[in-house]
């Protein structure tokens, strides 16, 4: 299974040049590539192939106008027509239906507030023995390390994000070595704003609104920018100020998916989760806190994490009725406005929790066998792997690492 590792970066002044010069060439190769596909469109002619994109790179390379991109690694700017390629990809699989349905691609602008650039291992980037990033024409750049790798890094990506933050972010393989012990654990989950997550188990997790939170000094830091004179270099520091203000709220929202996924994977050997309609969700008036819920990205980790843990992940229809459904004897009496918390079964008099009936029901809709609120819920357990999911390691070659010794490679 392939992940992504990232780590905060530090360069110097010369080298925060050195990347925006890079970031500027690789733009510029995408954008010239891009217009080059895009006449050849207009005229009718057959469509430019990434090999014939090269060598016009070669050549562009060569002329007065473009000498300036021998400053940076080539590699840097086969990779930007690289990335031209995955587009127009995925455009082309959206409109054969292979995936959701995407735009053609679009010329970046210098003012993109967040730029990246790719080195693969033909840049010859390394690790150096003091744990900093050497990479080609850019100098060794101190690297804030978290954790160790768990395999050697295939490609490493620097990104500016709109905060004015560095980061690299390496493409590593990990095997099946990291498989948690199995457990006999299994738990529905149903996802809310009230509460972020209730579990059929009976726990309630709390939902942390970090953007409701966070409103007052973002707010602030808006008004501030509104105030600067467009164009100044005041507003860009003011824009910088606003960035900054939204990554703490998205870091914090991050940080606390991460933690509770990783506890419902590490605890359970079966997770049950509602497909939900967010898209949807987020045209209402409730589409602030939709979207400061993350209920998307949370269940990505959970998809992720299970795989390659080894544990299953069950996705049930966003159709099930899972809120009208009785989960003690099974009796539907019908859909329940949202001021409804708690009431009493018709049927066989049992007191159901909205949210927790709603989880356990989750849980019997994926044929998990648990129980809570006195709900029976039909046994069977579902077999997970014993080994992880995903691909084995790949044995270096070539050249030895550097980083054996700093990061446990």
């Amino acid at each position: 299974m392939l992940l992504r590792y990232s780590f905060r970066l530090y360069p110097g002044a010369g080298q925060r040049a050195a990347l925006a010069r890079a970031f500027g060439c690789a733009r510029v190769v995408f954008n010239d590539a891009l217009r080059v596909r895009e006449e050849a469109r207009a005229a009718g002619l057959l469509f430019v192939t990434a090999a014939e994109l090269s060598k016009h790179l070669t050549a562009v390379k060569k002329t007065p106008e473009r000498a300036w991109l021998g400053e940076v690694s080539s590699v840097v700017l086969q990779q930007s027509l690289r990335d031209l390629d995955t587009a127009y990809r995925n455009f082309f699989d959206g409109l054969k239906g292979k995936r959701p349905r995407m735009g053609a691609p679009r010329f970046k602008s210098k003012r993109d507030t967040r730029q990246s650039i790719r080195f693969t291992a033909n840049a010859s980037w390394r690790i150096t023995r003091g744990g900093k990033l050497r990479l080609p024409k850019i100098g060794d750049v101190p690297v804030r390390w978290s954790r160790a790798l768990p395999s050697t890094p295939s490609t490493v990506t620097v990104v500016k994000d709109s905060a004015g933050r560095y980061f690299a972010s390496f493409v590593v393989e990990t095997g099946p070595d990291e498989a948690l012990p199995a457990t006999g654990g299994q738990v529905g989950i149903d996802l809310g704003l009230g509460h972020f997550a209730v579990l059929s188990d009976g726990r309630k997790v709390d939902s942390p609104r970090f953007l409701r939170r966070a409103e007052k000094r973002l707010k602030k830091a808006q008004r501030d920018l509104s105030r600067k004179e467009k164009g100044s270099s005041n507003r860009g520091k003011a824009r910088v100020k606003v960035a900054r203000a939204h990554a703490k709220v998205a870091d914090a929202r991050r940080e606390f998916h991460h933690q509770l996924s990783t506890q419902l994977i590490g605890e359970n050997q079966a997770v049950a989760v509602e497909d939900l309609a967010v898209k949807g969700l987020a045209r209402t008036r409730l589409a602030k806190s939709v979207h400061d819920a993350g209920w998307s990205a949370f269940v990505t980790m959970l998809e992720y994490k299970a795989a390659r843990y080894g544990c299953t992940l069950i996705r049930i229809g966003r159709f099930e009725p899972t809120s009208q459904v009785c989960s003690a004897c099974g009796v539907k009496d019908g859909p329940k406005p949202l001021n409804v918390r708690e009431w009493t079964c018709g049927a066989c008099g049992a007191v159901l929790d909205r949210d927790i009936n709603a989880a356990v029901n989750v849980a019997k809709a994926a044929g998990l066998a648990v129980s809570a609120c006195r709900a029976q819920v039909r046994p069977g357990l579902v077999p997970a792997p014993r080994e992880e999911a995903g691909t084995h390691p790949k044995r270096p070659t070539g050249r030895v690492w550097e980083q054996a010794g700093i990061l446990g490679l």
